[in-house]
């Protein structure tokens, strides 16, 4: 307690080396914070922002072998698929029943490639209450070829509301169909969800899929959060499996280089071809779909620490010199404290003391900052037409520090600072008392 006392009291009487090298240490801990911060809340913007979009968290896909052989991507009976939600107790909100066309979309002498989903308006309030329109109503999807836009899309093909554009696509069975469609409303431009946004009546994109009434590709279950997702997932597979064929979770991804796996299966890429026959169904999860998103995360992570590391070794070069500098300052106050009966460790811990409260303080002051500056930039609302939306909730940007990283952050700064302040203080320790005090500044 009385070497903390002094320690404090040292860093309390040079203010101004306090300041400096404390100023340094809360800059470091401001950017990583807020790197740190960003991440934190990136894939759960991005997984929630997803998850309006698909209208869903956990996804079962059908799958059908027919006499020749071949995979066709459809349900046509979902009642085994409906009871065993029911049965499993899991807290749906909202059920989504879609299908996906990948096609060429045409307008004049302009066309691009495009992902559209099938949506039943009638029944699936969900996408209405959630989607923005920049231009154009929902009312006018009661036309049966009504299609949605981004506006980015529609800017790239030069079309405007009312007009009539072609679309070309392959059926499930393997033929080539071209289907006539009006655009009656775009939406904003989101970004990299921009490629997503595109919507037409399920009853019609089923008919140019050749899929019958009622059928669709993808049952989407839309759960109150994110939390428990894959909890839910592993305990509606494990009942399912039980009443039909399912496909082994762990074989969702795509570890056989086919180019398919969960997000290809969603988007309308099949399913690889092995042994089975009858009705097979997969199910996904927003995680299996987004797992790139977590890659991500991992970089940004990495990121940070690189950039923690590399600012506290320039950080640790002041260090190292300041107290290098008040080592020899302070000689004949160090003589004295050892004449009196300190230790070579007492005088060894005190300078770590410093160097640790230096730290600590640092830290403080940084979080502190990190956690103003994020909360003034969350205020600002960058609106649902931002191209940054996919990373943004409800239009503000969103910050989470994981206690766990921060944490570990606490840990390295702290570290770094005592590795930079050892040596000097080992040097401190060493003095001889009698030449420390014959020593004149």
């Amino acid at each position: 307690m009385a070497l903390a006392t002094i320690a404090f009291k040292n860093l309390n009487r040079q203010k101004k080396r306090t300041i400096l090298l404390g100023g340094a240490i809360a800059f470091g801990v401001l950017i990583v914070t807020l790197i740190d911060g960003f991440s934190g809340a990136f894939k759960q913007n991005v997984s929630e922002n997803f998850a309006d979009i698909a209208a869903g968290h956990i996804f079962v896909e059908g799958s059908e072998k027919t006499a020749s052989g071949k995979t066709l991507t459809v349900i046509r009976d979902d009642t085994v698929l409906t009871d065993v939600l029911k049965e499993t107790g899991i807290p749906a909100q909202y059920l989504s029943k879609r299908s996906i066309a990948q096609g060429t979309l045409i307008f004049e002498s302009k066309k691009t490639q495009l992902n559209i989903q099938g949506v039943d308006f009638g029944n699936e309030r969900y996408l209405t209450e959630r989607l923005v329109l920049a231009h154009g109503s929902f009312a006018a999807m009661s036309d049966r070829q009504g299609l949605i836009l981004s506006e980015q899309t529609a800017t790239k093909l030069n079309a405007q509301i009312g007009d009539r554009l072609l679309f070309q696509l392959t059926t499930v069975t393997g033929q080539q169909n071209v289907g006539d469609m009006v655009l009656v409303a775009t939406t904003p431009d989101t970004g990299l969800l921009s490629g997503f946004s595109a919507y037409a009546n399920l009853s019609y994109l089923n008919e140019l899929l050749n899929l019958g009434n009622g059928e669709y590709q993808t049952l989407g279950i839309y759960l109150p959060s994110l939390a428990g997702m894959d909890r839910y997932a592993t305990t509606y597979y494990d009942a399912l499996r039980l009443k039909a064929n399912v496909k082994d979770r762990s074989k969702t991804a795509d570890t056989q280089g086919t180019g398919f796996g969960p997000m290809a299966a969603f988007m309308g890429g099949g399913t690889t071809e092995d042994t089975w026959t009858g009705v097979r169904y997969r199910v996904f999860t927003l995680d299996d779909l987004l797992s790139s998103v977590q890659q991500i995360v991992n970089v940004l992570n990495s990121v940070s620490i690189g950039i923690l590391i590399v600012l506290f070794v320039i950080i640790m070069v002041g260090i190292l010199n300041t107290f290098r500098m008040t080592m020899y300052e302070r000689i004949r106050e160090i003589g004295t404290m050892r004449a009196l009966g300190m230790l070579r460790s007492g005088v060894r811990n005190l300078f770590l003391l410093e160097a640790l409260f230096l730290a600590l303080a640092g830290v403080v002051v940084g979080f502190a900052a990190a956690g103003l500056v994020m909360g003034v930039l969350s205020l600002f609302n960058l609106g649902t037409n931002s191209p940054l939306f996919i990373l943004l909730r409800a239009g503000h940007l969103s910050f989470h520090v994981p206690i766990a990283q921060a944490i570990e952050n606490i840990l390295i700064i702290a570290a770094l600072t005592l590795v930079a302040a050892y040596f000097p203080a080992r040097a401190a320790a060493r003095l001889s008392p009698a030449l420390a005090l014959r020593t004149t500044k």
